[in-house]
């Protein structure tokens, strides 16, 4: 069951999961996801105000996970050398001077190119267009790959939808016929982002965390446990 929590302002998903124990349990994994495990008989509500006292703390663990796992290009210098993550590779940056902004890429390199050299913000925004396009691109091809598993289902192509998301790599609104996905994934192994995607695919057919969602996906993906360790690595 997904719930959410609004504290001091931050919005705070998480995934409660109802198992004979004696307490409640909080676990930050490091796909920035929060599962909370508590007793059948303990209510919701009071599950949401446990969470609201550890916000604190959730919210510096997912900070830490967030800086760690997605690629921060705010906090680039923009200069020769630096590294840009890219589809789990470890791209160089080359900042060349030019008429019209651009970006290109191979094997080995991110070459940007721009009017002002000098100018930090500039670069900033035309690497992030960029790398936000790219994502774009990527995760829309892989969602066509595997969108046939769950169209003979009577599931329409759903529309596709980015943002940077602090808590999760990706969401899905079955009603509503989307799915979002973390900016941040364009970071990542192709495999890592063909998980996600079979991921919230399943959740149109299953949409929670329940144990035929889990056989449904590794109906769909037999190695989906060895990409999601992979991705959070």
């Amino acid at each position: 069951m997904l719930r959410t929590v609004e504290a001091d302002g931050n919005a705070i998903s998480y995934t409660l999961e109802r198992k004979p124990v004696k307490n409640i349990n909080l676990r930050i994994r490091a796909d920035q996801c929060v599962y909370v495990s508590a007793p059948k008989d303990v209510a919701a509500k009071m599950v949401d105000a446990f969470v609201m006292e550890k916000s604190a703390y959730i919210l510096r663990a997912l900070k830490k996970f967030k800086d760690k796992n997605r690629d921060t290009v705010s906090e680039h210098s923009f200069v020769n050398g630096e590294t840009v993550k890219f589809l789990g590779r470890n791209l160089r940056l080359k900042v060349k001077n030019a008429s019209r902004s651009k970006v290109e890429s191979d094997e080995s390199y991110v070459i940007l190119y721009v009017k002002d050299v000098q100018d930090a913000d500039l670069k900033k925004r035309v690497l992030e267009t960029w790398l936000r396009k790219k994502c774009k691109d990527e995760i829309t091809a892989i969602c066509k790959k595997v969108y046939p598993q769950v169209k003979k289902y009577g599931i329409a192509f759903p529309e596709i939808q980015l943002r940077e998301m602090v808590s999760r790599w990706g969401s899905c609104s079955p009603k509503k016929g989307f799915v979002t996905f973390n900016t941040a994934l364009i970071a990542m192994p192709v495999s890592c982002i063909e998980y996600v995607v079979t991921h919230e695919f399943t959740h149109f057919l299953y949409p929670n965390h329940s144990k035929k969602f889990y056989q449904q996906l590794a109906t769909f993906m037999p190695d989906w446990e060895e990409r999601k360790k992979r991705l959070e690595g």
